[in-house]
């Protein structure tokens, strides 16, 4: 923070549908600023397939400097077929993998909820999806994706892969902390999810889970499933969950699983933590066939600068947004993922212009 309540921002706008979200992400983020009574230092700076086109690297040494100097990082997304085949170190993804890692970025961040306007677009009942308000935490930066030994070799009867899934104490320590401390704010339960009745890991995972809970948040209440049950709960009974605890593989998994429960991803956003620069991302990918149509869903961005303002202190600004996109889906605002049989469908600038104006209107909480 540079000074009183101004606040440097990063914007990493990327890929396909990436730039049109983003643009009206900050358009909302100005606007919160205005009502709010601080200001926003925004910068825009290449990332992923953009940076690779520009200067043959994902992440570029401005990104980065622009990164690390700021108070918070929004991105909007990274990717495309046009870099399918781009080899290893080269591909837009590996932009963000580095960025995780230049940030200390080890939790990630998935609320997952279904306003009572848009339960009939989930494909499941919307009785059963109605009301379901969850924040999947998955830990970000250790586990099989990024555990050793790993890769492909020749083995006596033939090519084998090798990928490693491990976790020390410390990094489970540190997830659980997150986890209890967002449960506090919440509802106050933590599901703890693992693979304990085969894993090693998984064993030492609900061990030191428990640990945690049992020293430092006993009035939290903690329960464990097995990953698969837990997949099958939360298509079963999605409302049973607050905040839901797992690791890098699983909560990959789980998050995209709970994704669906909304009917789009178009209303899910997600924030990294976990240094002292937080970085908050829309869940859905670049989606390049709907660039520079007018018809992406920018509420996931929207929604992601809404925790990237929590994140800042900007708690009043982060749920006026919140009741913004709340009242516009009301009011019956769509964009053609969101759009039902019969009803109309509205422009990617049009609902980001239709969230300002509620948040223009909205009285400033005392």
């Amino acid at each position: 923070m540079t000074d009183n309540r101004t606040y440097r921002l990063a914007v990493l706008p990327g890929d396909g549908i990436g730039p049109e979200v983003t643009r009206e992400a900050v358009r909302v983020l100005e606007a919160a600023a205005g009502r709010f009574g601080f200001r926003l230092e925004a910068t825009t700076h290449p990332v992923g397939g953009a940076a690779l086109d520009a200067s043959g690297d994902p992440l570029p040494p401005e990104t980065q400097a622009a990164c690390r100097a700021a108070d918070a990082v929004l991105l909007g997304a990274v990717g495309g077929p046009a870099w399918d085949e781009a080899p290893p170190g080269r591909r837009p993804e590996d932009g963000l993998l580095r960025l995780r890692r230049l940030l200390g970025a080890f939790a990630n961040l998935r609320p997952v909820t279904v306003p009572a306007a848009l339960a009939g677009a989930s494909p499941l009942r919307p009785e059963r999806v109605a009301g379901t308000d969850l924040v999947i935490v998955r830990e970000l930066t250790g586990g099989i994706y990024f555990g050793t030994p790993r890769g492909i070799e020749q083995g006596p009867e033939g090519r084998r892969g090798v990928n490693t899934m491990r976790y020390d104490e410390a990094e489970i320590e540190r997830i659980a902390t997150v986890a209890f401390e967002l449960a506090a704010r919440r509802r106050g339960r933590v599901t703890s999810v693992d693979k304990a009745n085969v894993l090693d890991v998984s064993r030492l995972w609900r061990e030191v889970v428990t640990s945690v809970h049992r020293d430092r948040f006993p009035e939290i209440e903690l329960d464990h499933l097995y990953v698969d049950n837990a997949a099958m709960q939360l298509v079963r009974d999605p409302r049973r969950f607050d905040v839901v605890l797992t690791a890098n593989l699983f909560g990959d998994i789980l998050s995209d699983l709970a994704a669906t429960l909304p009917g789009s991803l178009g209303l899910l956003p997600s924030a990294s933590i976990g240094g002292g620069v937080g970085l908050f991302e829309p869940v859905h990918g670049s989606a390049p066939d709907l660039a520079g149509t007018g018809r992406a869903n920018p509420l996931a961005a929207i929604l992601s600068g809404a925790m990237l303002l929590e994140h800042l202190g900007e708690s009043d600004a982060a749920a006026a947004v919140r009741r913004a996109v709340a009242s516009t889906l009301d009011d019956g605002f769509r964009t053609p993922d969101l759009a039902g049989d019969g009803e109309a469908a509205c422009s990617t600038q049009a609902m980001g212009a239709a969230v300002c104006e509620r948040l223009e209107s909205t009285e400033v909480m005392a």
